[in-house]
Parts: C-alpha cells; structure tokens; sequence
C-alpha cells in the first residue's frame, strides 16, 4: 500500500458548519475503508491548511477518485501528495542513473 497526505482547507461551506468537523472526518473514515484505503492519521491544524491526514491506498488513481470523492461534498478543498518511507526512496536512489 502506498502512503499518501491530504490537506484540506475549509470552503465557506465547511466553515459554516465547522461544529461538525469532527463527525464529518469520521465520515470521511469511513468512507475511505468503504474505498479500499486506510485513515490512519488525521490532525487539525494552524496555518495553510485546516486538516492534514495520512492515508494508505493501492494506488494513485484510488486515492484520486478518493480525494475527488471528498472534494465534491464541499467543505473542504484538498491537495494530496504521494508520500515515500526510507526503504521506498532507498529504493528509488537505487533506480538513479
């Protein structure tokens, strides 16, 4: 499984109903596990963004139509980036030419 995080920044939607925040990211929990990846970590934040969380997925396209799954509700905007371990960019500083 790959990692990947995804950032969130409140829309004025999500703002709006930010007493649900909580509720909403166990939806979102939840939903990941119906799609066939794995929450393991989510944060509220200070700074650019509202919430960082950290997925396990199969692959890229997965997490795609996850995060768009996620942007279409609209409370949140997302960025997601594919995160690498130690043994993984080992791996990949072994594919340098």
């Amino acid at each position: 499984m790959a990692t990947y995080i995804l950032l969130a920044s409140y829309t004025e939607q999500g703002i709006k109903g930010i007493k649900d925040t909580v509720q909403r990211t166990d939806a979102v929990k939840d939903l990941a596990k119906k799609s066939g990846l794995t929450m393991k970590e989510s944060y509220w934040t200070l700074g650019a963004y509202d919430v960082v969380a950290v997925f396990e997925a199969p692959d890229d396209e997965t997490m795609t139509g996850f995060s768009l799954s996620i942007a279409k509700l609209g409370n949140v905007k997302t960025q997601t980036l594919r995160a690498f371990s130690s043994k993984e960019m080992t791996s990949i500083l072994g594919k340098m030419a």
